[in-house]
């Protein structure tokens, strides 16, 4: 499975939304993610990923699309 795949898989998770959203898509703008639900989003990349974000991240542009998440990813892998 490829990370953009798991990134996804995520999403819907946590939006019970089915349809993908394109890669450069806005989470936000489209309605998959609001600032209630992007803690949610965060705390499910860290613990799918191995990674931790710390508190200076949690910036709603590095997690605006799935390709926005997965170059943040690769940042900290």
């Amino acid at each position: 499975m490829s990370q953009q795949d798991r990134i996804f898989k995520l999403i819907q998770q946590i939006t019970k939304k089915d349809q993908r959203p394109g890669e450069d898509e806005s989470l936000f703008d489209s309605g998959y993610l609001d600032s209630f639900a992007l803690p949610d989003m965060v705390s499910a990349l860290e613990k799918e990923f191995g990674i931790e974000v710390p508190d200076s991240d949690l910036n709603p542009r590095k997690f605006e699309s799935i390709a926005r998440i997965e170059n943040y990813l690769n940042s900290r892998l």
